[in-house]
């Protein structure tokens, strides 16, 4: 009994963390379709921790707030994979946004590379290699630029045109590194509101690509496995221990390119066990399956206008999904 209560008080202060960290994520966006999902979760959230306080852990028969607890808890997730909708959405407009930009800078750069390309030339016919030097320079500057190398910088101390030119690309390599950090840094900040909404969930999380390399696990199941990042992240999911049974789920649903549902899901371990033997003889060790996890798993497929960036997200439950 003392434990029931103790797990009430975890879950009661997880809501709580969670309500805050909604309300948090909140003020991050301005879009009101996204505000009305978080506003969603929320709501759920207070109405969860109101049926923790009320449940009555003496009565056995209390299954009305138990009921209430789990639709709560799916309709959380349920909002949660809305929101991830709307973020891929989102973020995949961002994403063309910023491939239509790369694609002007990158023709723009194309015309100004022909132009040096042909002054160079022009100017190795006409003057001195001194002269023409500065156009070598801009023109391996401009190469570097089309590699997506942005740490490179074109050094003229001389103020004529090639120097007025050398100025202006020199600018625009430094507008187009901020502009490359700033894209990073948006990344990064998905990426860490993910992990943190998929610890909160309190279920096990692990994300694939389409080459079967493994891109995410949340702390559970590192936890679960016992493994470290480094055994699992970016390898192929056949190099790693992870159980026969998480990848055959995700082969299904690589084939499939669908939803697969409440898969069942068993991950033993194996264990030694010694035993000692009398009159002198050698201890005995017997192997044998321990089983560690006995639940549900649905995959749930992140798709891109290119099947190849496509991703898979499995969520683990001791529970049927419903």
């Amino acid at each position: 009994q003392r434990g029931d209560n103790e797990d009430l008080n975890n879950l009661f202060t997880l809501s709580e963390n969670f309500s805050m960290q909604l309300s948090r994520l909140d003020s991050y966006y301005e879009e009101v379709e996204v505000k009305k999902i978080i506003s969603k979760m929320i709501g759920y959230v207070d109405s969860l921790k109101t049926f923790i306080t009320k449940l009555n852990l003496d009565n056995k028969n209390d299954k009305v707030s138990l009921l209430a607890i789990e639709e709560l808890s799916d309709k959380i997730l349920d909002s949660f994979s809305e929101f991830q909708d709307i973020q891929y959405y989102q973020n995949e407009q961002r994403d063309q946004q910023i491939k239509s930009v790369i694609s002007e800078i990158k023709r723009n750069m194309l015309i100004s590379l022909i132009i040096t390309f042909f002054g160079t030339i022009l100017l190795a016919m006409v003057v001195p290699g001194k002269i023409a030097l500065p156009f070598k320079k801009i023109n391996d500057a401009v190469r570097e630029i089309q590699e997506c190398n942005f740490d490179v910088s074109i050094y003229y101390n001389k103020k004529d045109e090639i120097g007025e030119l050398s100025n202006e690309l020199n600018k625009m390599i430094v507008n187009m590194k901020k502009f490359e950090e700033l894209r990073e840094d948006r990344i990064n900040v998905e990426h860490r509101k993910f992990d943190l909404l998929a610890n909160l969930m309190k279920k096990n999380v692990l994300v694939i690509n389409t080459n079967r390399r493994l891109i995410y696990l949340n702390n559970m199941v590192y936890q679960l496995l016992g493994i470290d990042s480094d055994d699992v992240l970016d390898k192929d999911i056949d190099e790693t221990v992870i159980p026969t049974c998480i990848k055959e789920m995700f082969d299904l649903a690589l084939k499939r390119r669908s939803k697969i549902e409440n898969g069942e899901v068993k991950i033993t371990k194996r264990k030694i066990v010694k035993s000692d033997i009398e009159n002198g003889e050698e201890d005995k060790e017997e192997t044998f399956e321990e089983e560690i996890f006995n639940g549900f798993a649905n995959v749930v497929p992140i798709r891109a206008k290119d099947s190849s960036l496509d991703y898979y997200v499995m969520i683990i439950s001791k529970e049927v999904f419903t």
